[in-house]
């Protein structure tokens, strides 16, 4: 009798050990269960280069957000983003969003400027305005080889050509 009231005390013991190591898991990996505490909101770019799933999408310097899905619109090959914010945190409809560099050569985030609507973005609503990332090494390529002024004719050149 006594040696199976050990037995069932370990076992209760060992079920609640692993329930905390689950809650523990869906915590740190930021998983949600249920549904969750945000929004989706999405937005095209013409390039979102370095921009990972996961990363940082802030509003005057806070996180509000994270990136939950990075896609190309087949219809004008653009980088679709879509975007987890956290509820009670309302972005408006006139807000525009931009793809930055966390220090020199760091992690690319989304940056969202507040607009000034009285209009608030629902959950799946675009943020229309949009600010592509730039292309560190493009710069500096240009600045390399030559006049930047110069490719940039020939570069419109071009396209007007076409």
């Amino acid at each position: 009798m006594k040696k199976e009231s050990v037995e069932i005390s370990v076992g209760i013991f060992v079920l609640i050990g692993l329930a905390c190591v689950a809650w523990l898991a869906i915590k740190l990996g930021k998983m949600e269960w249920l549904g969750g505490d945000d929004y989706r909101l999405h937005a095209k770019f013409a390039s979102v280069s370095g921009l990972k799933k996961g990363a940082i999408v802030d509003m005057a310097g806070v996180q509000i957000g994270q990136v939950d899905r990075i896609g190309l619109d087949p219809n004008d090959l653009a980088a679709d983003v879509w975007m987890r914010i956290r509820k009670g945190i309302p972005v408006a409809e006139d807000s525009m969003a931009s793809i930055r560099t966390s220090g020199l050569i760091g992690d690319k985030y989304v940056k969202i400027e507040p607009g000034g609507s009285d209009v608030k973005l629902k959950d799946g609503d675009r943020i229309r305005e949009t600010e592509s990332a730039v292309d560190l090494e493009e710069v500096i390529g240009k600045y390399a080889f030559g006049d930047v002024s110069k490719i940039d004719n020939e570069s419109s050149e071009t396209r007007g050509a076409k």
